[in-house]
């Protein structure tokens, strides 16, 4: 949602379409508000994989976009502007490119990208891909890649697109540190979400051979990927040093009980449900399930089955302008409780 008064709802296509339509069940057909699918690569782990809304999109008409290019193989975020003369189309040649960065591999882009409280782009980026972060990439603070990076979009700096906020952890380091990091250790971070109450960040983070992980990320921290999958040691396998991590809140292992591919979700604050207010809702592509994770940052977590199989493949989540949950799933549909 654009938070504009519209009601509108808009849906990103992994083929590089982004579509809207009013906020009714009724709805026949959709608009084409954008459609980039001649700029990116899509497949697999690739494409159109996220949109923020500017905070002032109802003034300025920026959005931004994350998406998968080639030659070479890169991450992109952008900006666009919408048509003033129609708000269901966005103008296709507006595209400001505010940071790209190259991916060694084909998968783990993340994708996710939300405006905190505070007006900063957060962005989700995996670790690379491949398998077991052969680049140990996550764990290396010189590059963006496997982190969560937090930048100002609303100014510049020395010809580069934006600046950083100045209480970034890595703000003027001198070790090459790139100081648009706010948290880092994450292997594929797919999906984050504020909760707007508590303002925590949750992450759902896609593991590798045996554990899905949720973290609450704040700034300056390591969530340990690839010394660490879950609570356990991964590279070195043993008597590795855990020292300065900060471990996931909950994890749930590949198993008919669990699942294989974590999709972060968000904590409900909307009406509908009410026996689901503050709760973490969040499912499992392969697993088809979903949960719905209690926890205050004081008490152990609770965590329970909402729907034990919900018949389609996970791929997101998303609220409307009332908080309202609305589930994405790879069969052409959005569904909602």
């Amino acid at each position: 949602s654009p938070n504009d008064g519209t009601n509108r709802i808009f849906v990103v296509a992994q083929g590089g379409i982004i579509w809207v339509f009013p906020n009714q069940k009724q709805v026949a057909t959709a608009k084409q508000f954008l459609n980039i699918s001649d700029r990116l690569t899509f497949g697999g782990e690739e494409g159109l994989l996220g949109l923020a809304f500017h905070p002032n999109y109802s003034q300025n008409g920026f959005f931004y976009v994350y998406y998968s290019a080639p030659s070479p193989r890169r991450s992109v975020i952008s900006r666009f502007t919408v048509s003033q003369s129609n708000p269901d189309s966005a103008i296709k040649s507006s595209e400001f490119i505010i940071l790209q960065f190259n991916q060694p591999f084909a998968n783990h882009n993340g994708g996710q990208i939300s405006f905190g409280r505070d007006g900063f782009l957060y962005i989700a980026t995996g670790d690379g891909g491949s398998a077991g972060d052969p680049q140990n990439n996550s764990q290396n603070r010189g590059n963006l890649l496997g982190k969560i990076l937090r930048i100002d979009v609303d100014r510049t700096r020395m010809g580069i697109n934006y600046s950083i906020p100045v209480d970034n952890p890595f703000v003027n380091n001198t070790q090459n540190w790139s100081d648009e990091i706010y948290a880092w250790g994450l292997r594929n971070p797919w999906r984050f979400s504020f909760d707007p109450v508590t303002n925590f960040l949750w992450t759902g983070d896609v593991g590798q051979n045996k554990w899905e992980e949720i973290s609450i990320i704040e700034k300056g921290k390591n969530y340990g990927w690839r010394i660490m999958e879950g609570f356990e040691c991964f590279n070195p396998p043993s008597n590795c040093d855990t020292s300065g991590l900060t471990l996931p809140i909950f994890v749930y292992g590949h198993n008919a009980a669990g699942g294989y591919s974590i999709t972060g979700g968000f904590v409900y604050r909307g009406r509908d449900v009410p026996e689901l207010v503050g709760k973490y809702i969040y499912g499992d592509y392969v697993s088809r399930r979903i949960w719905a994770l209690t926890y205050d940052g004081i008490n152990p977590t609770r965590n329970e089955v909402v729907l034990n199989n919900s018949g389609f493949g996970i791929s997101s989540f998303g609220v409307d302008q009332n908080n309202e949950l609305y589930i994405l799933g790879f069969d052409g549909k959005v569904w909602k409780f």
